[in-house]
């Protein structure tokens, strides 16, 4: 019982040190942690998307009377922001380079995507509707550009475990 006694069990240091020799966490503290500093970046990222989209809602509510205009301008806020959410996969492509490995890219988002986007720019085209079309392209795209990295640099098999031979 003398081990399990909270002087004799050794503490992990916490806080903006807790994995600095760590490259992939970087000064990241254990997640479910808020009250350290990574957490307050991602706290504050979360507070100023949710500024812009309350910003967005009084923009649309109290400043655009007409509601044809409003349906206009709402249509060109959701596409930038569809735009932006097929582009974010791009923010890894340097280290996908960089190490020539696609470990941190998955396979089958990559194919979800390229599906998604595909009908829905299908769709778009049927309905001639360019807040359809036009955010729903960049996801085709960065499909084929991730699908060009997986040919490029194939994912390696976990050495951890042999193919069973029959």
């Amino acid at each position: 019982m003398r081990a399990l006694h909270p002087r004799h069990v050794l503490h992990r240091p916490l806080g903006p040190q807790a994995h600095a020799d760590d490259p992939e966490r970087g000064q990241c503290p254990v997640p479910a942690l808020s009250h350290h500093g990574c957490q307050r970046a991602v706290l504050l990222q979360t507070t100023t998307l949710l500024g812009v989209l309350v910003l967005g809602f009084a923009y649309f509510w109290l400043l655009v009377p007409d509601p044809e205009m409003r349906l206009q301008h709402l249509g060109l806020f959701c596409s930038v922001f569809t735009i932006s959410m097929y582009l974010s996969p791009l923010a890894d492509l340097a280290k996908v380079i960089r190490t020539k490995s696609t470990q941190r890219l998955s396979f089958s988002l990559t194919i979800a995507t390229l599906l998604t986007s595909a009908s829905w720019t299908l769709y778009g085209f049927r309905l001639r509707d360019p807040y359809i079309v036009v955010p729903n392209l960049p996801g085709i795209l960065t499909s084929f550009i991730r699908f060009w990295l997986f040919w490029k640099y194939p994912q390696e098999r976990d050495r951890n475990y042999q193919l069973l031979q029959t």
